[in-house]
């Protein structure tokens, strides 16, 4: 879809690509540091819960311990809530958090 204007088509396009984005992810899902759950627990916990892969949770798990959160996946809050939830019944310090637009 092309939304151009007489004036400025290019930048009209750029700002309906960010909103479009906006809209597509507007929450974050967070995961906390903490003192009881293990690195390994962690990483299989975002494999089975958020489908990262190893990789990628391993990298999330290092994140989440040297800043203290990490937000591990972007989506609706539909798609989230879920996650977040199955997180937390694993002992998983998460949160979802609104992306606040800059």
């Amino acid at each position: 879809m092309n939304h151009q204007t007489q004036t400025g088509g290019k930048t009209k396009e750029w700002e309906d690509v960010l909103v479009a984005e906006e809209e597509e992810f507007p929450y974050s899902l967070v995961v906390w540091n903490d003192d009881v759950n293990s690195f390994d627990w962690v990483i299989k916990s975002l494999i089975e819960v958020c489908g990262h892969s190893e990789e990628q949770a391993e990298q999330c798990a290092v994140i989440i311990h040297h800043n203290g959160k990490y937000a591990v996946k972007m989506g609706s809050y539909t798609e989230l809530r879920p996650m977040c939830d199955a997180l937390l019944d694993r002992g998983i310090s998460a949160t979802l958090e609104e992306t606040v637009p800059t």
